[in-house]
């Protein structure tokens, strides 16, 4: 892990927003997953890529666009969407925005 246990900490001090730009910290990483928080300035994103793990998008402030497959969705605070394994997609900030990423690792078959 790559936060101290058992302290209440606010999401806005633990990343630095970049003017015209991406910021991203990584929260927490296991052999199971990692939660990455994001911050990008209005217009600035991530260009289509595809993971080998399902992902969640949570956005903590401000409006996103994903692309998920050539299908464009908006996702603000207080909704969740799921990035599925292995299909193309997309994020642009519409405005300043956060984001969680939670990706979510297959674990191995017993």
């Amino acid at each position: 892990m790559t936060l101290p246990a058992g302290e209440v900490l606010p999401l806005a001090g633990l990343i630095t927003p970049t003017p015209q730009g991406i910021a991203s910290r990584v929260l927490a990483r296991t052999s199971g997953g990692n939660v990455t928080l994001f911050a990008f300035d209005a217009g600035q994103g991530l260009t289509e890529h595809s993971s080998p793990f399902d992902a969640l998008v949570m956005p903590l402030a401000g409006s996103l666009t994903l692309t998920i497959a050539g299908v464009a969705v908006t996702a603000h605070p207080g909704t969740l969407v799921r990035l599925p394994a292995h299909i193309p997609h997309s994020v642009e900030a519409l405005d300043a925005a956060r984001m969680l990423l939670v990706m979510l690792k297959d674990s191995p078959a017993p």
